[in-house]
């Protein structure tokens, strides 16, 4: 239930109690009197009976006499009053007034008379007397209803007591529930908030479908999402440390050669022409390889940057893809390796020309570097529907991308499959499990590779045959063909 509709019933309850308390007198009450009327009426018409037969003795309404019978009957609970025929009070049972001596007026002496008549106290009766024809005065009688007032009493106090016993049982029931559904449940949510906030542990507790349940599922929604965060920080922040260092290490390398070549450049010795042009060689491929390096970091930290976006502009297919495939022969026949091109894709692109030559000159060069002699390389740009017939085996079955793609293998020794789960994290070298010594990267190519296909929309997949090859491919944002009147249409998956 609710907190909200479980405070508004005891709202309800509080307030409708007061108004069934009084229900339940007015009933209570009721049933007495209904119970009690007709018996009552009964005794006290016989006790009155009684009464009047001494009371009708004309004897008794002369002035100055003695009236010992009419004090005989007289109690607290029976009240008796004579009057002489002009109204003036003979006697009074009730000591305060006795000495009281007003009459009273014809009207009101007349009134009411021989009327057997009951309110809340008591009963009354007014009857003249008369000695002969002759009206000699009038008595009034007026009977107690103690018992049936104790009654009344009775049941007034019990229904209180039944109000009093009720509204503790709500009152002690609403404590505790409050105590349970809100202070004990918000003062635990309370201290797991300064317990998180304080970096300690929080174990989840059971949550319910009230308001305070929805706020705690909420915080722990919110505790996992900058759970989360700090670890995705902390893990950012452990590979920008270790990025540093090892590109620090990295640029070391090289710079201490160019230092040194330098030196011995510039040093006065004598150095033949091939030395001198030996050193030059080599300072300027170490320094071609530190601007690489530069580069590869700068585009890294530029596309790790959630706000950058990539400028994308729409290419024909056919000549984009021939362009971006071709030029790669004069590196593989330099390296002695086969060489084979194949380009099948038609269609309107939304690509950004500058980075996919990047990602295809990354893939081709980590496919140059890791294809021994005498070993072949594939490189095509097909639909996934028409994919070339030299596509390793295994590809075929491991293959969970469709669309156009974009396609590089090579033959040689492959990637085990633990290295293969960490291929695309920065500064990973996969050289150790291709077992390719003396030629090693940025580290940063294949990360980068990644990161270009998916902000074109894309997909990476790399797959690796530890006895046959490698085969990468990039799947390309899906495009509609020129053949059905939508050039300009394109869409990112």
């Amino acid at each position: 239930m609710k907190l909200k509709t479980w405070l508004l019933l005891s709202y309800f309850i509080v307030m409708i109690l007061p108004l069934a308390a009084a229900y339940a007198l007015f009933a209570s009450v009721n049933a007495y009197h209904e119970d009690r009327n007709v018996e009552e009426y009964f005794e006290k018409w016989t006790e009155l009976q009684q009464i009047s037969t001494v009371l009708k003795n004309p004897k008794l309404y002369k002035q100055g006499i003695e009236r010992p019978q009419v004090k005989e009957i007289s109690n607290p609970q029976t009240a008796i009053i004579l009057y002489r025929n002009d109204g003036l009070p003979l006697y009074n049972s009730d000591p305060l007034v006795n000495s009281v001596s007003v009459i009273e007026s014809k009207e009101s002496l007349y009134k009411n008379l021989f009327q057997f008549e009951n309110n809340y106290r008591n009963y009354s009766y007014k009857e003249p007397v008369f000695s002969g024809n002759e009206l000699v005065g009038f008595f009034e009688v007026s009977l107690a209803r103690d018992e049936w007032i104790d009654g009344v009493n009775i049941r007034t106090w019990s229904v209180i007591a039944i109000l009093i016993g009720i509204f503790c049982i709500i009152f002690i029931s609403v404590s505790v529930l409050v105590n349970r559904k809100l202070n004990k449940r918000l003062t635990h949510l309370m201290k797991q908030m300064t317990a998180f906030a304080s970096s300690e542990k929080v174990e989840d507790m059971q949550t319910t479908n009230d308001e305070i349940g929805e706020l705690t599922s909420s915080f722990y929604s919110m505790r996992k999402q900058i759970e989360e965060a700090r670890e995705r920080i902390a893990k950012e922040q452990q590979e920008k440390e270790f990025m540093i260092a090892t590109i620090s290490h990295d640029l070391k390398t090289p710079l201490t050669s160019i230092r040194a070549y330098a030196e011995s450049l510039s040093a006065e010795r004598n150095l033949v022409d091939e030395e001198r042009e030996e050193y030059r060689e080599i300072i300027i491929n170490k320094a071609n390889y530190m601007q690489q390096m530069l580069d590869d970091l700068l585009m890294y930290t530029l596309l790790q940057s959630s706000t950058y976006e990539m400028d994308l502009v729409q290419v024909e297919g056919s000549e984009f893809f021939d362009m971006l495939l071709s030029d790669y022969e004069q590196l593989c026949y330099d390296k002695n390796i086969t060489l084979e091109v194949q380009s099948e894709i038609e269609g309107i692109f939304n690509v950004n020309p500058k980075q996919l030559m990047r990602v295809t000159d990354n893939l081709m060069s980590n496919a140059i570097q890791h294809t021994p002699k005498e070993g072949a390389i594939w490189l095509a740009a097909v639909s996934s529907e028409n994919l070339p017939n030299w596509v390793f085996p295994y590809v075929t079955q491991e293959l969970k991308l469709d669309g156009p793609l974009l396609i590089v293998q090579n033959s040689g020794e492959g990637i085990d499959k633990e290295a293969l789960n960490h291929v695309f994290e920065p500064l990973f070298q996969a050289d150790i499990a291709r077992s390719k010594k003396g030629v090693s990267g940025t580290g940063l190519g294949l990360s980068i590779t990644k990161q270009i296909i998916e902000k074109h929309g894309g997909k990476v997949q790399m797959m690796s045959h530890k006895t046959i090859g490698t085969c990468v491919i990039c799947k390309l944002p899906t495009i509609e063909g020129i053949g059905d009147g939508n050039e300009n249409n394109f869409k990112n998956d």
